[in-house]
């Protein structure tokens, strides 16, 4: 009997001796780590291995790019390294962006009495034309104009964004604009690519004043 509970104990130990672990660890100390959709810690963790299987690691923090990386054990793939470290960079499309309730909501915008629809059509075209660079369709006769995409790519997401304007009411003038920001949370996205791209609740800092250059330029003093 004491013979075979010495053989069990050194089973035992050759097993903890012989198990292969990874430590994972990244720059922010509070970024989440993440194991097969599993949130397992922050900051640093380690990962001991099964030789049969594969582990997603993923590293996430708000604010940051995200990181993923795969590791298998002994029998599943390639040999995994004792350790895993992410530097980690902050997220360029939220560095150029603001977060905000202006994207993607109709503001009603009523015209100055003492410009005629002439005038504040004029005004219109040449608010959006500070901002955009083309201008898609334009229709005087209905009051309707839409700017064409305008699509910048960033490490880890393509915004594309566009302007809208239709006419609200004829008494008093008065304006709908719509400010469209959309993500696609991959780089190199088409811009036509419509099924990839989904409401954002930020704007690019170059749109963060055109709708109050509205209010400012058109509305009633």
């Amino acid at each position: 009997m004491k013979s075979k509970i010495m053989i069990t104990s050194m089973f035992f130990i050759s097993f903890l001796v012989h198990s292969q672990k990874v430590k994972i660890s990244a720059s922010e100390p509070d970024a989440n780590i993440i194991v097969n959709g599993a949130n397992v810690g922050t900051g640093s963790y380690t990962l001991s291995l099964e030789k049969k299987d594969c582990y997603k690691i993923k590293v996430e923090k708000a604010g940051f790019l995200k990181y993923e990386s795969t590791v298998c054990g002994k029998k599943a793939g390639p040999e995994p390294p004792s350790s895993l470290y992410f530097e980690m960079k902050k997220d360029d499309a939220e560095e150029a962006s603001v977060k905000t309730d202006q994207a993607n909501v109709d503001f009603q915008i009523e015209v100055n009495p003492d410009l005629n629809i002439t005038e504040a059509w004029k005004l219109t075209t040449q608010i959006v034309t500070d901002h955009f660079d083309a201008i898609e369709v334009s229709d005087k006769e209905t009051s309707y104009l839409r700017t064409a995409w305008s699509v910048q790519s960033f490490q880890q997401n393509t915004i594309r964004t566009r302007l809208i304007i239709k006419l609200s009411k004829s008494d008093p003038l008065t304006f709908k604009v719509k400010l469209n920001s959309e993500y696609s949370g991959l780089s190199g996205t088409s811009v036509k690519a419509d099924e990839q791209f989904k409401d954002w609740d930020r704007i690019l800092r170059k749109y963060k004043n055109v709708i109050s250059d509205f209010s400012n330029r058109l509305m009633k003093k």
